[in-house]
């Protein structure tokens, strides 16, 4: 059974606590992004094809969602600090493991293993959300750690690059190492033991599937996780269109990609300040109708070819802004009702948001036509149809879902 520590009389509140939380959930984009520019490098280093570093990559979505799924019951039961120290050990021994690795093959293991311990913080931070607030208070609180973790696709390809030109491609992962071991050290500075007391749940995948079936968790998760599909389908297809077919330089990319990350990161500042006087409901609805928009306005410009490399940068632009508010909207309501086994639905929303992406970036890929349409329709498809799981969200939700609620308290020791 779990039980407060001293630990929980730290502050549960303050800047401190959201830089790190948002840090934990950015673990992945940084892991991911950071090292995207380095492809050619290592593939030239390890005497290996495109094909097998690009299933380093693979690897690395098998472990985000595979380890998800297990630190989610293991949460509940040993409580959120405690498998904290393991994952973030793991992940600091994977990146070690990757900077040390002969050959493609075995870096490919080890960023399973990297991914692995990377999990635990992604799915700790959502559930200490929900062990701290609910309803709106959550929502607001999402939007907050979004500030932070929206740096990880602005500053990840930039350091990435930069410490590719000055150290090499091994650096970038012994950069992964240090920064592993920073955010261990600050887990056992600040972090209180936020779940409350209690063992988790006997049979935990059983627990899975009662999540799934609720229709509201569902329609709420599909929601963030198809928004995340049709992001991930604009990454994985984006450098092909600018750079090869637009002929924007390899240089100059950074800064579209940038200017998105940067529309999200304000969008989800904007969404915390609109949840004062809206429900997260409402303010979902809304921000999935415009990435419904921008979507099929893309699919326009690149069918007709009206308003070239201008027009669709607007109109990514404007979907992935989208982003700032559909994901910690959708993402508290999805936990709403989550109270007592947060960490197992944090689990499977997240399993959830990388299988649907890795499919979604996968789908472009196979489709590659020499064109734009392949990412153009993944990014309007996955929007819609996260239009659609709102309607399921909403036939399910009870009358109050998405009305204002009062802050849980913090826990006691």
């Amino acid at each position: 059974m779990t039980t407060a520590t001293p630990k929980a009389t730290r502050s549960t509140e303050g800047p401190g606590l959201v830089i790190l939380l948002g840090a934990l959930i950015g673990f992945g984009p940084l892991s991911i992004d950071m090292y995207l520019p380095a492809f050619p490098s290592i593939g030239e280093s390890l005497h290996a094809s495109a094909g097998e570093v690009e299933r380093t990559l693979a690897t690395f979505f098998a472990g985000l969602a595979l380890g998800q799924l297990f630190a989610g019951p293991v949460s509940d039961r040993f409580g959120r600090t405690k498998p904290l120290y393991v994952g973030l050990a793991l992940y600091v021994l994977g990146s070690i493991g990757c900077a040390l690795a002969p050959s493609a093959g075995v870096l490919a293991g080890w960023r399973f293993v990297q991914a692995l311990g990377g999990s635990v913080g992604m799915v700790s931070s959502r559930a200490i959300v929900r062990d701290l607030h609910s309803g709106v208070a959550a929502a607001r609180m999402m939007s907050r750690l979004v500030l932070v973790m929206g740096l990880a696709p602005i500053l990840a390809p930039l350091l990435g690059g930069w410490v590719l030109h000055t150290s090499g491609w091994r650096t970038i992962f012994w950069s992964h190492a240090v920064i592993g071991l920073i955010a261990l050290g600050a887990v056992f500075a600040i972090l209180p033991e936020t779940a409350p007391p209690r063992s988790g749940p006997s049979q935990p995948f059983r627990s899975m599937v009662r999540i799934v079936r609720q229709r509201d968790f569902l329609g709420y998760a599909l929601a963030v996780a198809l928004a995340q599909a049709g992001m991930f389908a604009y990454i994985g297809g984006s450098p092909f269109v600018f750079i090869t077919l637009h002929g924007v330089a390899p240089g100059n990319f950074g800064w579209f990609f940038g200017a998105n990350a940067a529309g999200l990161v304000l969008v989800s500042q904007l969404n915390h300040r609109l949840l004062a006087r809206s429900s997260p409901e409402r303010v979902l609805r809304g921000s999935v109708r415009v990435a419904a928009l921008a979507g099929l306005a893309l699919v326009g410009v690149v069918v007709t070819g009206l308003g070239g490399l201008w027009g669709i940068a607007l109109s990514l632009f404007v979907f992935v802004s989208s982003l700032g508010a559909i994901t910690p909207n959708a993402t508290a309501l999805a936990m709403e009702h989550q109270a007592k086994q947060a960490g197992i639905a944090s689990a499977v929303l997240g399993a959830l948001q990388f299988l649907l992406a890795a499919s979604a970036s996968a789908a472009v890929s196979a489709s590659h036509d020499g064109t734009a349409r392949p990412m153009a329709l993944g990014v309007a498809i996955t929007a819609l149809l996260a239009l659609g799981a709102l309607v399921l969200a909403r036939r399910a939700a009870p009358p109050e879902q998405g009305t204002p609620t009062v802050e849980a308290p913090a826990p006691t020791p």
